[in-house]
This record gives C-alpha cells, sequence and structure tokens, in this order.
C-alpha cells in the first residue's frame, strides 16, 4: 500500500478551479496499489477519486486516460477521467500529473462468488469487444523486455533453482511470442492487471454483482485471451495454493464465453498464456520486493505467491485447467 505525495488544502482547491465538480468538502489517501497515490475526494457536487501518477509521466499518460474515456463512452463500468474545463484529461498538482474520476459504488471483495466471477468473465468479453475501433496502441510495459531488463538485477537475490526456472520460461515465452499461433491471437488494448482489487463489488446479504473496474494504469496491447488469464488467475484461485476453483473458474469462463466466444485456437495456448500471465506477475514481485521504492504505506507483495502459480501451470496436464 503507498501514498507517495500528499495534498495540501491549497494545491487541493486549485486543482478543483480547472473542473465543474464543485469544493472540496473532505480528502483521503486510499492506501492501495504501488504505483499511484489516490485518494477519495469528496466535493458538494458528488464523490470522486483523486489519482496522483508517480510512474507515468505526463508523455505517457494519453493511452491510459483515452481508453478508459473510451470505453466509458461505450457505457462499460469503468473509472474514466472527468473532462477539466478546457476539455483535457489530465491535470497537475504539487508538480506531478493527475486525474479525477467518479467514485464508483462497490468495495473489494477477497473471494468473490461464482456469480461474480461471471459477471467479471461477461465485463471482460464486453470490454474487448468495445476496444476494435480504440485507435491507440501501447507496448506491455510489463512485458518481456522487462523480464530481460530484470533478470540480471535479481539475479544476485534469488535462489539458483529458482533463477534456473525463470530463465526458462522467459527463454519459452519469447519462443512462443514469435510464433505464428500467437501472432494470430485476436488482441487489442486490455486491462493487463485486472486482479480483485482493481474491481468493485456490491454486496447484499449473500448476493454478490459487480459495479465496476478501475486502475487501468498497466494497459497495454496484447492478446486478449492473456487479459483473460491475468484475471483467472488472481479471481478464481485458492489463495493459499495457488489451484484454481473449478465453480468460479469454470463460471468466469462461460461468462466470458457468452458474450465473446473463445476459439480452438485460443484453447492451444491457453496453459503457455496462462504461465505468462503468471510469469508476468513473478517478475515484477520479485523486483518490487528486492528493489523497493520508499514510501509512506509500501509494503511489496510477496512474490513467492506467483512463483507458486508458475509452476502450477507450467506442471499442469493440459486437460486439467479450466476450460470451456
Amino acid at each position: 500500500m503507498a501514498v507517495f505525495t500528499e495534498v495540501s488544502n491549497t494545491q487541493l482547491d486549485e486543482l478543483l478551479s480547472h473542473y465543474d465538480i464543485g469544493q472540496a468538502r473532505f480528502l483521503k489517501s486510499i492506501a492501495s496499489g504501488i504505483e499511484n497515490s489516490n485518494f477519495y475526494l469528496d466535493t458538494d457536487k458528488g464523490k470522486y477519486v483523486l489519482t496522483i501518477f508517480e510512474r507515468l509521466n505526463k508523455d505517457q499518460l494519453p493511452y491510459y486516460l483515452e481508453l478508459t474515456s473510451h470505453l466509458g463512452k461505450k457505457c462499460l463500468a469503468v473509472s474514466y477521467p472527468i473532462p477539466r474545463k478546457d476539455g483535457g484529461l489530465l491535470s497537475e498538482i504539487n508538480g506531478k500529473p493527475c486525474s479525477i474520476a467518479p467514485c464508483l459504488s462497490g468495495t473489494y471483495i477477497e473471494k468473490p462468488s461464482a456469480k461474480a466471477c461471471r459477471e467479471m468473465g461477461e465485463m471482460l468479453a464486453k470490454m474487448h469487444n468495445a476496444v476494435e475501433d480504440f485507435p491507440l496502441s501501447q507496448e506491455n510495459t510489463k512485458g518481456s523486455a522487462f523480464w530481460l531488463s530484470s533478470m540480471p538485477l535479481l539475479k544476485p537475490y534469488i535462489p539458483d533453482r529458482l533463477y534456473q526456472m525463470l530463465e526458462e520460461e522467459v527463454t519459452r515465452q519469447l519462443e512462443l511470442q514469435k510464433s505464428p499461433e500467437y501472432q494470430a491471437l485476436p488482441a487489442g488494448a486490455v486491462h493487463a492487471d485486472l486482479f480483485r482489487n482493481n474491481a468493485l463489488i456490491n454486496k447484499n446479504g449473500d448476493d454478490e454483482s459487480l459495479a465496476g473496474v478501475i486502475d487501468f494504469y498497466f494497459a497495454c496491447n496484447a492478446p486478449f485471451l492473456y487479459d483473460l488469464a491475468v484475471t483467472l488467475n488472481d479471481w478464481t484461485i485458492d489463495l493459499e495454493t495457488g489451484e484454481f476453483e473449478p465453480e468460479r473458474a469454470q463460471a468466469m469462463l462461460e461468462g466470458y464465453n457468452s458474450v465473446r466466444p473463445l476459439t480452438e485456437e485460443d484453447h492451444k495456448l491457453w496453459q503457455d498464456i496462462l504461465s505468462a500471465a503468471a510469469l508476468r506477475f513473478w517478475v515484477s514481485r520479485l523486483y518490487d520486493y528486492y528493489m523497493p521504492r520508499p514510501a509512506s504505506l509500501l509494503t511489496p507483495h510477496d512474490p513467492a505467491h506467483f512463483e507458486r502459480i508458475l509452476k502450477l501451470r507450467r506442471e499442469s496436464a493440459p486437460e486439467d485447467l479450466p476450460w470451456i
């Protein structure tokens, strides 16, 4: 959890003068995420979220802001930037770029129900369909180039057996990405980080319903199947073992398939893509753990979690993995 940048009342009032969302009544830091500083912002006109970008600069942000704006215009429940009075999507506070978005309802649920997993699958497929006419492109900042640059930095910190597994899997994934089968996968702008803490769920007794999707700041152009694998690897597993829980995994896949049918070509690469999704987060968590940045509330995630998941995906029999 992190808050990297503090905001004074004077800075906040100056920022809000560029928007038509009223006067500030309340600002509270949100202890989540390790990339940005986030705040709940209440004004006399409504409830919002202020995000201050710590990793991305103003030249890197248009892709992410335009993507969420595009999805919002398609009537999808995502956190999208509110335009300034001059029409811009980006502002600045305390010398750093920032944006303001409506505050969605719902809350984080540690273990979403099968119903919520199905709705997440449907939402993910709708997002993939909605970007067919999105014109911008962005490489995966935590993809193969990041893996390769991180490996020599990580080598002194991790046991030889783990480094060997890392080297083997990176090599295998790089070869996969060159293959005609991989290059033929349908692709476009994807969230690429749609974990449970990047979705909000409304809970009414035992009933859970998806309220919306937030935090698109690792979005990139990649195969849609990769985005599904990232989400499934987090939402539908036993958190202690990393094993899939069949009912919830099947529900998410059925939800996705009901909107955007999966193909035999998808199925052939499913195990490899599930492994790629696990590798991405194992490498980034290793990097954050051994090379952390200072922040007032920062606690790096345990990389062993995705080490376990990667081992499971690599070693599973293909027929034992969840599929439609």
